[in-house]
């Protein structure tokens, strides 16, 4: 008895966890948390202009004020199409090459010292992270388009 009792229990749980991760509203909530730091980031250069252009000149970006706008427009436009679920593959792909970008132009920490090249290391390792997820995001929303498709198509 307690075999089946157990058996029941796992189906059960299999079942619940298979209706969690194919909900909308986890796909949803997952979107969302990625993109927290890219919104928030977007709409920063967006309402603290000076200091917007204070990080641009202190990388060494110049004209400031072009490197401010489009570093906002892909980060807002990345993370819409993220957050839209459509072409999510172009968002995660142009929030990626902004990150790398980040790394090999404000991160480099192969030319710094301590402990200035212990902190830079951290973010460029973080930023390869986030990467990482943005490809899986990616990979997942096209993964989840294809089964609605076959889904549909039957």
């Amino acid at each position: 008895m307690d075999d089946i009792g157990r058996t029941i229990r796992k189906k059960n749980m299999q079942r619940i966890l298979n209706t969690v991760l194919d909900s909308n509203w986890l796909w949803l909530l997952a979107r969302l948390l990625l993109s927290v730091i890219f919104l928030s980031s977007g709409l920063a250069k967006l309402l603290d202009t000076e200091g917007s252009l204070a990080e641009m000149r202190a990388a060494g970006l110049h004209p400031a004020w072009f490197f401010n706008l489009a570093t906002a427009f892909v980060l807002l436009t990345g993370t819409a199409l993220i957050l839209l679920d459509r072409w999510v593959w172009l968002g995660a792909g142009m929030l990626a090459v902004f990150m790398l970008l980040t790394i090999l132009i404000v991160h480099t920490f192969w030319t710094m010292s301590e402990p200035a090249m212990k902190t830079s290391l951290y973010f460029a390792l973080e930023h390869i992270t986030v990467i990482g997820g943005l490809i899986i995001t990616a990979i997942a929303s096209h993964l989840r388009h294809r089964l609605r498709t076959n889904v549909e198509a039957t």
